[in-house]
């Protein structure tokens, strides 16, 4: 507060120049003007002061200052209520310890200022006063003084003055006090509007870090992913890396895994670190679609073009101009239609379904299917050369059982994602689950993972996951019934083959009776294929 306030030196005289014996009329009509100019001069000094305080501390230096020089008051204390209530409460006092109750309104004491237009004398003696005016009863004070406040924004407020000898507020005391009362209730709205402030601007810091405390999570989160992929096993890194070199070309990428290893993520990653990641990317489900209308789906048709067909219709190749089309189980397209689909790639060009004319299209494709194509082609299912075409960027996705290493990071993924959504306080695994979700054969791989804790959730009885009932097809631990569920690769094969004949030989590898002899290799080159397919000692000897 600024120094100059407390320097005010009109203060109230204790005996005023017209109270003495006037020599004439004239004299006394001046003096009077002069000490009612002071009064205002003190008015003002006072108002001043008041319009700097905007909070309970600088009240209390006001009051403890200035006020207390000019009134001579020996307590102070300010009550307030909102409108809407019928209560009040003490606002402020000099006493820093002064009750905090909640008082009603029609105590014969708030009220009875609320009422008057004058300035209300008390007699503090009485016992049916508040606990308050009581206590400062007992503590010598006999007088009090007080005036309500005009009223500003629906909050009505009292100011009391307590006195130890009445005699001290005196007329012209009434008079100043009523002077800075407007004044007072202005500042006692700024000192609540700068709480209601300070208020809001601490809930918006709490709301600040917990935003900051969520991104920092998402941050950590996504230092587990790669563009909504979860997984930091060393075979996923692969892929990453995969897709990182191929996404900033226009080349075709065919992506190749079982079903529910993530194909469809894999696309979403090229296309967002694409050039065209500005633009939709167009998804067709080839297996979801009948034969008879999967033409005009990919080509689209004129109208006219077949019964039904009462308008012109674009097809999904020209939705993805200047983009990206995903076109997942690939491998069930019908056989007439992938000829149409090798002239997309190979002339870059359509023509819809019941017209002659050629559309020039600038599409980037990628493909997926959970098929084996060579197998597809041995079979005459899918052309040869739509194959080639397609092949140029294969993107072979581990099957969940080779990365076991990224079974609890996918769990928990899963279980903080579905428990939020459920509304569920479930948090974690038991040791007994993690190991036996480490233990499954997972042919349905990620997706089947991420049902299996969606349904564990609801199934839990508190924050930790105890159980997981696994389907029993699922459980065996057999290798016969889990290549059921998938076809091996020639790699999954010939390290199969290796392992087996590895430990007839009783984990050796060179000599008259070691693995290579019965393979016909030498050592050296058994060594070397074993290193390429991740075998090791751990793996033949149990």
């Amino acid at each position: 507060m600024n120094p100059y306030f407390y320097a005010v030196t009109a203060k109230i005289p204790q005996q005023l120049p017209f109270m003495q014996k006037p020599t004439d009329k004239t004299a006394i009509t001046i003096n009077r003007l002069q000490e009612r100019e002071k009064e205002q001069m003190l008015i003002m000094s006072i108002c001043t002061a008041l319009s700097e305080v905007l909070n309970k501390k600088e009240l209390g230096t006001f009051v403890n200052g200035i006020l207390k020089d000019n009134f001579q008051f020996d307590d102070f204390i300010l009550a307030s209520s909102n409108e809407s209530k019928e209560e009040y409460f003490i606002f402020h006092s000099i006493d820093i310890n002064s009750d905090s109750r909640i008082y009603a309104i029609n105590d014969g004491f708030f009220d009875e200022c609320i009422n008057s237009a004058d300035i209300v004398s008390f007699d503090l003696s009485n016992s049916k006063n508040p606990d308050y005016i009581q206590n400062i009863y007992k503590k010598g004070f006999k007088n009090a003084f007080g005036i309500s406040l005009p009223y500003i924004k629906g909050n009505r407020n009292v100011l009391f003055l307590f006195f130890k000898n009445a005699k001290t507020f005196s007329r012209e005391s009434n008079r100043i006090l009523r002077g800075i009362a407007m004044q007072f209730s202005i500042a006692l709205r700024n000192i609540m509007l700068t709480e209601q402030n300070e208020s809001v601007l601490a809930e918006l810091e709490l709301l600040r870090k917990n935003i900051s405390g969520k991104k920092k999570e998402k941050q950590t989160e996504k230092s587990e992913d790669f563009h909504g992929i979860i997984g930091k096993s060393n075979a996923m890194k692969e892929v990453y890396e995969l897709i990182s070199q191929v996404a900033s070309s226009n080349s075709t990428v065919l992506i190749l895994g079982e079903t529910g290893t993530g194909k469809e993520l894999v696309a979403n990653a090229i296309h967002d670190l694409s050039e065209v990641s500005n633009q939709k990317m167009i998804k067709v489900n080839c297996a979801s679609i009948p034969e008879n209308l999967i033409e005009s789906e990919l080509f689209g048709h004129e109208k006219g073009a077949f019964t039904g067909a009462t308008e012109q219709r674009i097809g999904k190749f020209e939705q993805a101009e200047n983009s990206t089309i995903f076109l997942d189980e690939i491998g069930e397209l019908p056989l007439e239609l992938q000829g149409k689909l090798l002239r997309v790639l190979q002339e870059k060009e359509i023509e819809r379904v019941g017209g002659s004319k050629s559309i020039k299209v600038n599409v980037r494709v990628i493909a997926a299917t959970n098929k084996i194509l060579e197998k597809e082609v041995y079979s005459d299912r899918f052309r040869s050369d739509l194959y080639f075409r397609l092949n140029v960027y294969p993107i072979q996705l581990p099957a969940l059982r080779d990365r076991k290493e990224d079974i609890p990071v996918l769990g928990h993924f899963f279980l903080e994602k579905h428990a939020a959504k459920m509304g569920r306080n479930v948090k974690r695994f038991s040791k007994k689950v993690l190991n036996s979700m480490m233990a499954n054969a997972w042919p349905g791989n990620v997706r089947e993972l991420e049902n299996m804790v969606e349904r564990s959730i609801l199934f839990a009885k508190d924050e930790k996951i105890k159980e997981m009932i696994f389907p029993e097809v699922v459980i065996a631990s057999s290798d016969a019934l889990v290549n059921d569920f998938y076809t091996k690769t020639l790699q999954e094969v010939e390290k199969e083959h290796i392992l087996k004949v590895i430990k007839k030989c009783n984990g050796r590898i060179s000599g008259p009776q070691g693995a290579a002899v019965l393979l016909g290799l030498p050592s050296t080159t058994l060594t070397s294929r074993m290193r390429k397919l991740g075998i090791k000692k751990e793996h033949f000897f149990d």
